[in-house]
């Protein structure tokens, strides 16, 4: 053991000047965080990373360019009064087309503002003066008010942040989140959503009377999974609640006519990676009705294009699209699909930004091949608008979408290729699982952190499969791993790696598996099933469901998966869990965790990493300082894959 370590590490030093080419193209991208077209289609704004003068990545500016004018040039927006790096974002469009609103820590780093913008003149106004975290804004229909979201004195942005560390006397402190209204006539700032209530997700109705939200009384981050539907004046007062979903819920939507209120329903692992049907309410309660059901996708964002119109984005087999529903027929028409990611966010959700006459639009798409850049025109139509990173090309191999049937429900995966493919060669496999469970692999530019892109640039075929549990295959096959973790979805994973090593030149006896979050626990689940598998790196992984219960700091998403909590149904949990299992193990594992991850506890990985360390499994832990579920510190974020790179090259080459 000590002395394949040893190789181990002599691998690391051999890979850290060479493995890594593909981490030099993704440090060059210029990121996009969101798009907004103006509500009469003439403009767009985005929010892009800033570089500065040593090419360095600091901060993120906002752009806006006019769409008719074929000579346009884009024009910074800021609160900045010179060139100075700042970060500003979380744009709104006023509904005159002509201010916009943003976010900026113009004029303290550590703390950010509201500020109102005249497009045509410099500078912009500071509305608020706040301490904590503001998110989401959105102005009022006669453009008189701002709207947003206020946590006063948030500790962190969101779960997958590092959490604080806990010591001394532990007792929950609530930190709520609150729908906040600022006059622009008079400055006055309201908070009118209860003390005692977390608001995650709200819209303006069309008259401007009132709100609807999705909200939950109690801490944030774990009752997101337990959010109702409600209505709230904009004088404030109680709310009142309008639907009490089975599941999750996202994107509440009030219809032109004032009357409905549309919302996506599903089964949701992970808030803001929405998925589900998307259903209608009566504005003053009643039954919801679902507008999509059977359909073989998944719901991600939606628009009102007219009372009996909704047009949405949606995850569908692997790819992303566009289409519409009407409430009158529930009829679903297909606008538009395509491979890569389509979006008005950096992450989370498939959407676009919609102009008020329902036509002009805007989203960032990326692919395999192709970084994210900013896009606008009608639906499926659309020109590229930005070109910061034209000409900029990824160092890995070709990706094809690839089908497959297990237990005889249709699987789609991706299947990327070698950099330096040769039909006549056999290659070493990775198989990559996906977080979530309810999740999409995409075939999109990868993100800077846990890019497994990378594995193709040395000599690796990777697949990354969408068994069931995943979002594209509609609410039933998302659905189709509850109380089965472990069981049909890893099947469905097996099946895809028979399907790819008979069809593609693989060595059979070279495959690794890998994966991050949920893919981490299959990782660790797969090892205690099969030693097919010569290799293993499980990074955010969960060993042991019953301990994991306690804990993790978002324990509600549990509930609707394993249909109790694990102090009224133990055995449930117990089934799968690969602790159970944790003497069948004879694959080399690596494990990786951050040391603060509230969502995966580091906890986890080491009770995982300890048994097998008991029965002489090639193990190794490593536990990163300060980090969160997902990593921001770049060179925990470069380390983490030279580890795993180095792994598997010494186990698979």
């Amino acid at each position: 053991m000590k002395r394949s370590l040893i190789n181990f590490y002599a691998v690391i030093l051999s890979t850290c000047g060479l493995a890594l080419a593909s981490a030099q193209v993704q440090s060059s991208v210029r990121s996009f965080q969101q798009t907004a077209i103006s509500p009469d289609g003439n403009r767009a704004a985005w929010v892009q990373d800033t570089v500065s003068p040593d090419g360095e990545s600091g901060g993120t500016s906002i752009y806006v360019q006019e769409l008719k004018s074929s000579e346009a040039k884009p024009r910074r927006i800021s609160a900045a009064a010179d060139d100075k790096t700042v970060s500003e974002g979380g744009i709104a469009w006023a509904p005159d087309s002509k201010h916009l609103a943003f976010f900026s820590d113009a004029g303290d780093h550590s703390q950010s503002q509201l500020y109102l913008a005249d497009i045509e003149k410099p500078g912009a106004r500071k509305l608020t003066e706040l301490a904590g975290s503001l998110a989401e804004a959105a102005w009022s229909p006669d453009g008189k008010s701002i709207a947003f979201l206020f946590t006063e004195d948030a500790p962190r942005a969101n779960p997958l942040n590092a959490m604080a560390p806990e010591t001394g006397v532990i007792a929950q402190k609530v930190y709520e989140q609150r729908l906040t209204v600022v006059d622009l006539v008079s400055g006055n700032v309201r908070q009118i959503s209860p003390p005692d209530m977390y608001v995650y997700e709200y819209d303006w109705s069309p008259d401007g009377k009132n709100f609807a939200l999705s909200a939950a009384h109690g801490t944030g981050d774990a009752n997101w999974y337990v959010a109702q539907i409600y209505t709230l004046q904009t004088d404030g007062g109680s709310p009142t609640p309008i639907h009490k979903p089975h599941l999750q819920i996202a994107e509440p939507r009030w219809s032109p006519d004032g009357k409905s209120i549309a919302f996506i329903e599903g089964l949701m692992s992970d808030e803001g990676f929405t998925g589900g049907d998307i259903f209608v309410v009566p504005a003053t309660g009643g039954a919801a009705r679902d507008v999509t059901a059977g359909l073989p996708a998944s719901p991600s964002g939606l628009h009102w294009q007219n009372p009996d119109k909704i047009l949405f984005g949606e995850n569908i087999d692997g790819e992303v699209g566009v289409s519409t529903v009407e409430l009158s027929s529930d009829t679903v028409s297909v606008l538009w699909t395509g491979p890569g990611t389509l979006t008005d966010a950096s992450w989370g959700a498939t959407n676009i930004s919609l102009a008020v006459q329902g036509q002009s639009s805007a989203a960032l798409r990326s692919n395999w091949d192709h970084p994210p850049e900013v896009w606008a025109g009608t639906v499926g139509h659309w020109k590229q608008l930005t070109h910061a990173n034209d000409g900029l090309h990824g160092d890995w191999g070709e990706m094809k979408s690839l089908h497959w049937i297990s237990e005889g429900m249709k699987i789609q995966g991706w299947l990327m290729y070698p950099k330096e493919y040769d039909p006549a060669k056999h290659y070493p496999m990775i198989v990559v699982v996906h977080g979530g469970p309810a999740g999409e692999e995409h075939s999109a530019w990868p993100y800077q952190f846990f890019n497994t892109y990378e594995l193709s640039a040395r000599g690796y075929f990777v697949l990354y499969p969408n068994p069931r549990g995943s979002y594209g295959q509609g609410e039933k096959f998302t659905q189709a791993n509850v109380k089965d973790f472990g069981y049909g979805d890893f099947r469905d994973i097996l099946a895809g790696v028979d399907e790819t090593v008979r069809t593609v030149p693989i060595d059979r006896n070279r495959v690794g598996i890998t994966g991050w979050s949920y893919g981490g626990y299959i990782t660790m689940w797969a090892v205690t099933q099969t030693n097919r598998f010569r290799a293993a790196v499980a990074g955010a992984g969960i060993s042991n469901w019953q301990s994991y219960y306690g804990e993790n700091d978002i324990d509600e998403w549990m509930i609707p998966y394993f249909g109790a909590s694990v102090y009224e149904d133990p055995a449930v949990y117990a089934k799968s869990a690969p602790i159970t299992f944790i003497k069948n193990v004879k694959t080399p594992t690596l494990v990786l965790v951050g040391e603060r991850d509230g969502e995966c506890p580091a906890p986890q990985s080491r009770e995982f990493w300890h048994a097998l360390k008991t029965f002489g499994v090639e193990t190794e832990l490593v536990i990163y300082p300060g980090e969160g579920h997902v990593f921001n510190q770049p060179e925990h974020q470069k380390d983490a894959m030279e580890r795993l790179i180095a792994w598997f090259d010494h186990y698979l080459k």
